[in-house]
């Protein structure tokens, strides 16, 4: 049976450099995107001479984020249902500030991510930086049945690594894509030679159930001196 493309949120971090927090839905495709954009830039700054007859050599600044842009289409004409009213409004309100985000006062919207299999390039975790919705077909009691929408996704990044207050170094934190039969458990064995510290990771992933693990989700595992000291 063919991968499926899915979208889902989180909540976002609860600081700049912590990774996101728990899943807050998904929405599937029913038809998988005929294509998908996918855009990458480079940061340069020109400089000017007056008095040199050449141009000046470029500065590089860094790496922009990636852009995803990709049409999600939803119908219900079949079944008359409001599936295609209650995804829209879940794909707009991933837009606004999340409740727990409001509530710790550092509104937020959420971490949005984009996955499809083993189409690696494209999963990434980022923020919805613009969304469309065209309704083309609607119910006998102007109920839509059938929508386009129009999604652009830009690159959040991975977390940064935690720095070590007293020595100053950065800790050896890394991403890790779960696999089939992944469990918490076992990456701590994995890492730290201890399964039972699996509540770092959930902690440092702000995972709930440890048994609702979804393969190709990117976890960050902390360090082995975080562990050490547990």
């Amino acid at each position: 049976m063919p991968a499926q493309a899915v979208l889902t949120a989180y909540e976002p971090p609860i600081q700049p450099g912590k990774p996101h927090g728990s899943e807050l839905g998904a929405i599937t495709f029913q038809f998988n995107p005929n294509q998908l954009e996918l855009t990458r830039s480079a940061g340069w700054v020109s400089h000017q001479s007056r008095s040199a007859e050449e141009v000046a050599a470029p500065e590089f600044t860094g790496v922009l984020p990636r852009r995803l842009t990709v049409e999600l289409f939803l119908d219900s004409s079949a079944a008359h249902d409001p599936s295609v009213a209650e995804g829209t409004e879940r794909l707009l309100s991933w837009c606004a500030p999340t409740a727990r985000s409001i509530e710790a006062k550092a509104p937020c919207a959420p971490w949005v991510k984009f996955s499809w299999g083993s189409f690696t390039d494209v999963a990434f975790f980022g923020y919805l930086e613009d969304v469309s919705v065209t309704y083309t077909l609607f119910d006998a009691n102007g109920s839509p049945l059938r929508a386009t929408c129009g999604v652009r996704l830009t690159e959040a990044g991975n977390p940064t690594p935690r720095q070590n207050p007293t020595s100053g170094s950065l800790t050896g934190r890394r991403v890790h894509r779960l696999a089939a039969g992944d469990s918490l458990e076992l990456l701590a064995h994995q890492e730290y030679g201890d399964p039972t510290v699996w509540r770092l990771i959930a902690e440092a992933n702000g995972i709930e159930d440890p048994l609702l693990l979804s393969v190709g989700t990117e976890i960050l595992v902390p360090a082995r001196d975080e562990a050490a000291v547990r």
